[in-house]
């Protein structure tokens, strides 16, 4: 009787081969040989799964999107509304271990976009959804009541989205300074330098 493969999940773990390998060695060794290698098949059998390493490289970015938004849409929010706010920003942060892989590797694919108009239109796409995020967090403050009338709102949501992106740049380049607790601070300190 022939074996039966999951397709989807063979596909996981070939692009989750690909984060090790852009983890470890770097975009640049993100080759389809070294990748299969690493998923432990064959480069036939992967090119059963993606037909060019584009395609590949692209599943696997959008893999990590995929992955932060499912983290968001199990979110419970029961709180105080800077705590919900709080709670949503920081699963676009590295302060964790799997959120730390998946910021490596966006930060890869983000250099990689530069030069592959197919990763640009995504991260153009996850760019614009974290800006939304953020504009979201400033909108519930102030309908919320709670955000400062003296601040403008437009530069507050630049500010705040500045904020988040240098924090996981930050913790990306020099975690033995930005950790986990530095990043729970600083958006605590944030949010409530917008608040009454």
């Amino acid at each position: 009787m022939p074996k039966i493969v999951d397709h989807d999940k063979q596909r996981v773990l070939v692009a989750e081969a690909a984060w090790r390998i852009i983890r470890r060695n770097g975009m640049e060794q993100a080759s389809v040989r070294n990748i299969a290698e690493e998923a432990g098949i064959s480069v036939g059998s992967m090119r059963h799964y993606f037909s060019t390493q584009s395609e590949l490289l692209l599943y696997a970015m959008n893999l990590v999107s995929e992955r932060v938004t499912s983290r968001l849409q199990g979110i419970s929010f029961d709180g105080s509304p800077m705590e919900h706010m709080k709670q949503l920003l920081l699963e676009f942060l590295p302060n964790t271990d799997e959120k730390m892989a998946e910021m490596e590797v966006w930060f890869a694919f983000t250099a990689k976009s530069k030069t592959n108009p197919a990763l640009k239109k995504l991260a153009d796409i996850v760019y614009n959804d974290i800006r939304r995020a953020v504009e979201f967090v400033i909108t519930s403050l102030v309908e919320a009541d709670i955000f400062r009338p003296d601040l403008n709102k437009e530069l507050e949501i630049e500010r705040l989205y500045a904020l988040v992106d240098g924090l996981a740049i930050h913790a990306v380049l020099r975690p033995d300074q930005v950790n986990g607790n530095l990043i729970d601070e600083a958006l605590t300190l944030h949010l409530a330098s917008l608040c009454l």
